[in-house]
């Protein structure tokens, strides 16, 4: 369920255009004026499947997932999207194609609406922004090439160790279930697969 709509000026997203993207202080904050900024309750679904996705979302403050569902009703998280994170389904919101995803809180959150006026607006304010959403977009795909990679080869045990060094600050704050949905695992695998890491690193020291 939402709890509120914010119409203020999203603060965080315009540090982020500022100390990530490197734009300057005006025109972070002209082109996040007209931004809308919601706040999710932990559980609420953004985005359903069959739903058009219109907006990509950023996090202020908070935790999101993408899954899908197999024909068996079981889940599979594609992505989390923690603080300073975009999500997104972009064949969804790129093609007009229904989604085949869901987006969740997983936190109560707070989430600004990234639109694609924004995105050709902010790509005509500034040319750094312009090249960043290049490389953010061949970032995305280089690691969804990389993610590909490791579910159809890698051990259990690399694709944990590739998740924490994606995602560093979420082992406490994910539900283990989820993660090992995420790594195309069984919690008991993951389980397994912590205990032999724990074990390991005992050992090293």
């Amino acid at each position: 369920m939402i709890k509120n709509e914010n119409h203020t000026i999203p603060k965080d997203f315009t540090s982020y255009l500022m100390e990530t993207v490197g734009l300057s202080e005006a025109d972070a904050e002209q082109l996040s004026l007209p931004l809308t900024r919601m706040r999710y309750e932990r559980g609420s679904i953004l985005l359903k499947r069959g739903d058009i996705c219109k907006h990509s979302f950023f996090v202020e403050k908070g935790l999101l997932r993408s899954y899908m569902l197999d024909e068996s009703g079981k889940e599979h998280v594609i992505q989390f999207a923690p603080e300073n994170w975009f999500i997104v389904d972009r064949s969804s919101v790129y093609f007009n194609d229904p989604s085949e995803s869901y987006i969740e809180a997983i936190e109560d959150t707070d989430v600004v609406f990234i639109g694609e006026d924004f995105m050709c607006h902010a790509a005509e304010v500034s040319q750094i922004f312009g090249r960043y959403n290049d490389k953010l977009l061949h970032n995305h795909i280089r690691q969804m090439q990389k993610r590909i990679n490791l579910l159809l080869g890698a051990t259990a045990e690399k694709r944990y160790l590739s998740f924490i060094e994606m995602y560093p600050d979420l082992l406490l704050r994910v539900p283990q279930w989820m993660i090992a949905s995420y790594l195309g695992i069984t919690p008991e695998s993951l389980s397994r697969v912590r205990k032999e890491l724990a074990h390991k690193n005992f050992k090293t020291n």
